[in-house]
């Protein structure tokens, strides 16, 4: 492994790289791709529900565009609630933005109108910037007309629910890329005991990681049972 692809590793977790993820929208990974390496000339609005993938793939774009020899940063807007000015601050000066979760920030006049003046500076500085949220702009409950309208100026991306063959599909595709082997009655186990949010799935799957090579076992249903604690321990 090359220092360039051992920092990314670190800053973004190899599996939530453009190419890992699926179900996607049709030409959704190719725009996404582009605004990366900086051949998208419109910026990129995500939507969609929780557990659609939506910061998996603003991570994504970052590690591309760290790959591509372009200055990305990934900020979700989560965490900065209340203070977004202070933690948008300089932030036009990288070549990618990934604002995550303008939701999170949505009825708060003061950090909207922060985050409506740092639209701006990045628009000046030609910085490219990709925002996501659980809805389209409209939809969000903004109470700054003017940023409503600049983020529905951004090209738009609506991710999908995925059902429950593309749940399997993304479980198996993520534990098999870990050396994980993951069998029908253990994934039938977890899709029916842990809920079908995908977020919450992988950091289940993520724990059973961790457990299963600690305690050098394989993932059984009953190895499952006693990490999660449902049932007895075997």
């Amino acid at each position: 492994m090359t220092s360039q692809q051992l920092t990314l590793s670190l800053r973004y977790p190899p599996d939530q790289r453009l190419e890992t993820f699926l179900a996607a929208p049709p030409a959704a990974l190719a725009q996404l791709r582009a605004l990366a390496v900086g051949a998208h000339a419109d910026w990129l609005y995500v939507a969609g529900a929780a557990g659609t993938g939506k910061t998996h793939l603003t991570l994504a774009v970052c590690a591309a565009a760290e790959q591509a020899g372009r200055r990305a940063m990934y900020l979700p807007l989560a965490a900065a609630r209340g203070r977004v000015r202070d933690a948008l601050e300089g932030l036009e000066q990288h070549d990618v933005i990934a604002l995550d979760g303008v939701d999170a920030i949505a009825g708060n006049r003061d950090d909207e109108i922060a985050l409506f003046d740092f639209h701006n500076r990045a628009r000046a500085a030609g910085a490219t910037l990709l925002y996501t949220a659980k809805a389209m702009p409209e939809m969000l409950g903004l109470v700054l007309p003017d940023l409503r309208s600049r983020l529905g100026q951004c090209g738009r991306i609506s991710l999908y629910t995925l059902d429950e063959i593309d749940r399997v599909a993304v479980l198996k595709a993520r534990a098999e890329r870990r050396g994980m082997v993951l069998d029908g009655p253990a994934l039938e186990w977890l899709l029916a005991r842990c809920g079908r949010d995908m977020g919450s799935l992988v950091s289940v799957l993520d724990r059973l990681d961790r457990e299963s090579l600690a305690a050098k076992r394989r993932l059984t249903v009953p190895f499952l049972r006693s990490v999660l604690g449902e049932g007895d321990s075997p």
